[in-house]
């Protein structure tokens, strides 16, 4: 007589081989995801870098081009100085709009005055630029005892981080990289960057074309431009054709 086997029969369970392939694929899986968000978060990380390094360059151009829209008008006494020079190796640049009057004794007063410049920060390893706001326009003309404080000029900081700055003028095909005269300029051109900087061979710091933003201001708009039409040659050569 046979005895009842006490063993019950059920489903079978893993392998340690299965289980081992198992966790192989699934931590291939999990690699890959998070190879994937790791690119997907880094291009937006880039992305988003590079709407702000182009944004904020942007806003500080508009500002001094509202500044100087603003200041300069047809037939004011205005005036404009321009330098530029180095800084621990970096371009900096410093411009001038200075707008004045003359008071009851034909003495010649600063009614309004904005500087724009930069200057070499050791903390950050780069260029602060400031902009100061002075001049008797800003204040109550009747009260002497203001006097000092609109004489003053207090340098507010704008932004950090900039390692190129220049502001210049275009005289033809050639820029001006200082301007002293009591005339206006037709325009001038700004540049800035906050890229990184690159030694050159100069031994002076620059920062690649492509990564720099300009902005040409035009200045005193109101003047008259005269236009000068040149017709193309192949336009001539064609009228020449025809007359054949």
């Amino acid at each position: 007589m046979k005895k009842a086997s006490n063993t019950s029969e059920g489903p079978a369970g893993f392998s340690l081989a299965e289980v081992l392939v198992a966790l192989t694929i699934a931590a291939c899986v999990l690699v890959s995801v998070l190879g994937i968000y790791s690119r997907a978060e880094r291009s937006a990380v880039a992305i988003t870098r590079k709407l702000d390094s182009s944004r904020l360059p942007s806003e500080v151009l508009q500002r001094i081009a509202e500044d100087l829209d603003r200041i300069i008008a047809s037939g004011s006494d205005t005036k404009i100085t321009i330098e530029n020079k180095f800084s621990n190796g970096f371009s900096t640049a410093r411009l001038t709009i200075l707008k004045t009057i003359y008071d009851k004794k034909n003495k010649k007063q600063t009614f309004e005055k904005i500087v724009w410049q930069t200057s070499y920060d050791n903390d950050a390893n780069g260029l602060v630029l400031y902009r100061s706001h002075s001049g008797i326009g800003l204040e109550d003309k009747l009260l002497d005892e203001q006097k000092e404080a609109w004489e003053q000029e207090l340098f507010i900081p704008i932004c950090a981080g900039i390692t190129f700055f220049k502001i210049q003028v275009p005289r033809g095909e050639e820029f001006q990289d200082r301007w002293t005269s009591d005339s206006l300029p037709h325009g001038i051109v700004v540049t800035i960057s906050f890229a990184e900087p690159f030694k050159a061979v100069t031994g002076t710091l620059d920062v690649p074309d492509e990564e720099k933003i300009t902005r040409t201001i035009a200045i005193d708009r109101t003047r008259k431009i005269k236009f000068i039409f040149v017709e193309k040659e192949d336009e001539q050569g064609e009228d020449k054709a025809d007359s054949r």
